[in-house]
C-alpha cells in the first residue's frame, strides 16, 4: 500500500483516479503529442513542406499522366487494352506494397535516406524502360522499379510532414500534396510534346532524368527529434519515468502490426481497397476515352491539365475546410468520396469536349478533396504515435484495389468496346467505399465517448496498488 494518501480518504482517492484516468482516455492524439514536446508547427517545417511539394509532383504527378503513354505502348506492342493495363497496375501494386517497407526503413534509417533511395529506384525504372526491350521488360522497369521508387519517395514525405505539424497539419499536407496537381498540369502538355518530339522511349528517358531530383528533395528532409517532457511529481515511479525521459539514448521504433487488431482501422483498410480500385481507373482511361470521341491529342491532354487544376483547388479548399474543424474529417471524407462516385457514374454522358471538361473538372475537384484528408484521417484512428505504421498498413492493403481495378476496367472495355464501362466501375466502387468510412466514424466517436476496457482495467489496477477497492462504471467517466 502506498504511504501517500490525499485528504478526503479512499473515496476522494477513487474519484481522483477515475477523473485522472478518464481525462487521459479522452485526450486526443494531438494533445498527447503536444504534451510530449510535439511538432514545431512551422520553422523548418515549411522547408519540408516545400520539398514534399516537389516529391509529390515527381512521383504521383508522373503517375497521373502516365495515361498519355497508354495508347503509344499498346500500339507499339500490338496488344489488348487489358494486357497494357498490367504495366500501370503493376506499378500501382508496387507503389502500395512498398509502403510498409518504406515505413520500417524510415523508422531505422530516417525519411531523408529513404526518399533518396526512392529517387534512385524511380529514375532507374524510367531509364531502363526507355530501352524498349519487350512488354515483360516494361512490367519489370515501369511496374516494379518505378512503383517501388514511388513508394519509397512518397510515403516518407507524407510521414515527415505529419510529424512536423500539429495545428496546421491539414493545410500543410494539402499544400504538400498539391505538388501532384501543379506538376500534373505542367506535365500533361509537356509529356505530349516529348512523345511527339522524341518518341515515347525518349520521353521516358527524359522523365527519368527529371526524377533524379527526388534525391535533392530527400536531402532537405531533416529528421525531426522529439524531446519528451514528463512533469516531476513527488512519486517514486514518476521520478523513475522522468529519468528514463532524460535518457539521451534514442529508442528504435518498430512497426506496429498490432494495429490490425483495431476494428476501425480494418474498416478503413476496406475503404482503402475499394477506393483504390476506383481511384486509378479515370486517369488511365480519360485520354483514350477522349481520343475515342474524336478529339485531337493536345485537346485530350488539355483535359488532364484542367483536371489537375481542379484537383489543386480541391486539395487546398478541403485542407482549409478541414483545418477549420467545422465537421469531423471522417464525415467530410464520406461526403466527398460519395459525390466523387456519383460524378464518375455520370461522366460517360459527356460526348463532346465541353461536357467532358465539366465532368472532368468536377471529378478533379472532388478527387483533390478526398486526397487532402484521407491520409491525415489515419491520425484520428490510430493516433500520431501509430501513424507511420498505420499508413504503411493502409498502403499495403490498398494495393489489392490498385492491382484489381485497372485490369478489371480494361477487361470491361474490351468486352463492351466502350471506355465508359471503366468509369461506371470506378464510380460504383467509390460509392461502396464511402459506406466503410461511415462505420469507421461511428466506431471512433463511440470510443471517444467511453473509455475502453483496457483503460478501465488500468484504473482498477492502479487503485488496487494503493489499497483501494474500486468498481469503475461507464457513468463515472461521463
Amino acid at each position: 500500500m502506498s504511504p501517500y494518501k490525499p485528504e478526503g480518504g479512499e473515496e476522494h482517492e477513487v474519484r481522483r483516479l477515475r477523473s485522472s484516468r478518464c481525462r487521459s482516455v479522452m485526450q486526443s492524439p494531438s494533445m498527447k503529442a503536444s504534451q510530449a514536446g510535439g511538432p514545431p508547427d512551422g520553422g523548418y517545417g515549411w522547408v519540408v513542406v516545400t520539398s514534399a511539394f516537389f516529391i509529390m509532383g515527381l512521383t504521383t504527378g508522373v503517375l497521373k499522366n502516365f495515361g498519355l503513354f497508354f495508347l503509344e505502348i499498346q500500339n507499339h506492342f500490338g496488344v489488348l487494352t487489358s494486357t497494357t493495363s498490367w504495366v500501370t497496375s503493376t506499378m500501382i501494386v508496387m507503389f502500395h506494397l512498398g509502403a510498409p517497407v518504406a515505413s520500417v526503413l524510415s523508422m531505422h534509417c530516417t525519411q531523408r535516406a529513404v526518399v533518396m533511395m526512392g529517387g534512385l529506384l524511380t529514375a532507374s525504372g524510367m531509364i531502363l524502360a526507355s530501352l524498349d526491350l519487350s512488354l515483360p521488360w516494361m512490367y519489370l522497369s515501369i511496374g516494379i522499379l518505378q512503383g517501388l521508387g514511388l513508394s519509397f519517395s512518397w510515403l516518407p514525405a507524407n510521414s515527415i510532414v505529419s510529424h512536423y505539424f500539429l495545428k496546421w497539419r491539414p493545410i500543410a499536407y494539402a499544400i504538400a500534396s498539391s505538388g501532384e496537381c501543379v506538376f500534373a498540369m505542367v506535365f500533361s502538355p509537356f509529356f505530349q510534346w516529348l512523345i511527339e518530339a522524341y518518341t515515347w522511349q525518349g520521353a521516358l528517358l527524359i522523365i527519368g532524368g527529371l526524377q533524379l531530383n527526388l534525391c535533392v528533395c530527400g536531402a532537405l528532409m531533416r529528421p525531426l527529434e522529439f524531446k519528451p517532457h514528463n512533469p516531476t511529481k513527488p512519486n517514486k515511479d514518476n521520478h523513475q519515468d522522468s529519468k528514463a525521459a532524460d535518457d539521451p539514448t534514442p529508442k528504435k521504433l518498430s512497426f506496429q502490426w498490432t494495429l490490425l487488431r483495431k476494428p476501425e482501422l480494418l474498416l478503413y483498410i476496406l475503404f482503402a481497397i475499394f477506393a483504390a480500385a476506383g481511384f486509378f481507373i479515370p486517369p488511365l482511361f480519360l485520354v483514350p476515352y477522349a481520343t475515342s470521341l474524336g478529339l485531337k491529342n493536345y485537346w485530350a491532354a488539355s483535359i488532364l491539365s484542367v483536371l489537375a487544376l481542379a484537383d489543386l483547388l480541391g486539395r487546398l479548399g478541403c485542407g482549409w475546410l478541414a483545418n477549420l474543424r467545422l465537421v469531423r474529417n471522417l464525415q467530410l471524407l464520406t461526403m466527398v468520396v460519395t459525390m466523387l462516385g456519383v460524378v464518375l457514374l455520370l461522366l460517360p454522358i459527356g460526348k463532346d469536349y465541353w461536357i467532358l471538361l465539366v465532368f472532368s473538372s468536377l471529378y478533379g475537384f472532388l478527387f483533390g478533396c478526398v486526397v487532402a484528408i484521407h491520409v491525415t484521417s489515419i491520425v484520428d484512428i490510430v493516433g500520431l504515435e501509430g501513424f507511420d505504421s498505420g499508413l504503411g498498413l493502409f498502403m499495403l492493403f490498398r494495393s489489392i484495389g490498385g492491382f484489381i481495378g485497372p485490369p478489371a476496367a480494361g477487361w470491361l472495355v474490351d468486352q463492351d468496346k466502350d471506355f465508359g464501362a471503366g468509369f461506371y466501375l470506378s464510380g460504383l466502387v467509390l460509392i461502396i467505399s464511402g459506406v466503410f468510412v461511415v462505420l469507421v466514424d461511428r466506431l471512433v466517436e463511440r470510443k471517444k465517448a467511453s473509455p475502453s476496457e483496457t483503460d478501465l482495467e488500468a484504473t482498477q489496477a492502479c487503485a488496487y496498488k494503493m489499497g483501494v477497492k474500486v468498481v469503475v462504471s461507464e457513468s463515472n467517466c461521463k
